[in-house]
């Protein structure tokens, strides 16, 4: 049967002692092997991978070009086996060793605390960080993180499984007392006096909002932009300006909401969707009981208190 890999854990665990001892003999003595099954391991492994490792011409060795990038690759490969045997066994006792989960930034006020309460119930140590969903989707394809709730499905990518949160939609943000537009027209108008406070376009927000734009012609000026909820909410409520945002949004930015007038965007409707994704089969059944904690909380400590205050919004409801 052909090999799958030019190499074996064995054969990188030698090749990383030789780096280290920088000699062959060294390196046996370490292992506990002899140098003439050290030497033969090594070019074993130069002639599976197509490439000299070490520059032989120099005492004590010295590493190639593509000996320096295995030794970067091999000591981060054996680091993560290393931790496999004792993760198998803390698994036997019902907890992981360690979570890591990523959280859009407008979750966070909401979710923050809860989720890293519950989590810690399920591994030792645990690791939430919240940001730009485009960043958490390459830490969660780098396995840099285990799991994450963001706004982009990820709907093109493979080897996912994907849990529905939450679908909010887009509303009108304005300065406290004013009217809102009936029109797509009059929003063009307003403007003129409010110019749009825009979400950032690095987040998925920012690139839907602009996106929705474009489909009813409305070219905005462009003059603030944020990349947080909180920077969008307060300069609409300082008079600065108008901005399209959501309901979660709004709760992360944690202003009195007397400060500004919310109302729905004038023409067609928008809506965004919170989505869990984790690596398929990786998490057992956990992921599932993740998203269904986060509808939990979302449903008893946020919406209650935003369809109070906004209560042309009552439909506001968490996923099943």
């Amino acid at each position: 049967m052909r090999e799958l890999f030019p190499f074996d854990l064995k054969a990188l665990e030698i090749f990383l002692a030789v780096c280290e001892a920088g000699a062959m003999a060294g390196a046996a003595r370490r292992l506990g092997l002899t140098q003439p099954a050290v030497s033969q391991a090594v070019a074993e492994l130069e002639g599976r991978m197509g490439v000299a490792l070490f520059d032989r011409s120099v005492r004590p060795l010295g590493l190639t070009a593509a000996g320096g990038v295995l030794r970067q690759k091999a000591s981060a490969l054996l680091s993560e086996a290393r931790q496999i045997v004792p993760a198998l066994k803390e698994t036997e006792h019902g907890r992981l060793p360690l979570i890591r989960a990523g959280l859009v930034d407008s979750l966070s006020r909401a979710l923050s605390a809860p989720l890293a309460g519950w989590l810690s119930g399920v591994a030792e140590e645990v690791s939430l960080l919240a940001g730009l969903t485009a960043s958490h989707a390459s830490a969660l394809l780098s396995r840099q993180l285990d799991l994450l709730v963001g706004v982009d499905e990820l709907a093109d990518i493979e080897g996912l499984e994907r849990f529905p949160l939450f679908t909010e939609p887009y509303v009108l943000l304005l300065p406290a007392g004013e009217a809102a537009p009936a029109r797509v027209e009059d929003l063009a108008q307003l403007s003129r006096r409010l110019p749009l406070v825009r979400f950032s376009a690095r987040s998925k927000t920012g690139i839907e909002v602009e996106r929705h734009l474009r489909r009813l012609k409305l070219d905005l000026p462009r003059r603030l932009e944020f990349d947080t909820p909180y920077g969008v909410t307060a300069m609409v409520a300082a008079g600065e300006g108008m901005a399209v945002t959501t309901p979660l949004c709004l709760y992360e930015a944690g202003m009195d909401f007397s400060r500004f007038a919310c109302a729905p965007l004038p023409g067609p409707a928008l809506s965004r969707s919170l989505t869990l994704i984790a690596r398929r089969q990786e998490l057992g059944r956990l992921p599932r009981e993740v998203a269904a904690f986060c509808r939990g909380a979302l449903e008893t400590e946020v919406l209650p208190g935003l369809r109070a205050v906004l209560p042309w919004l009552a439909a506001l409801s968490t996923a099943e």
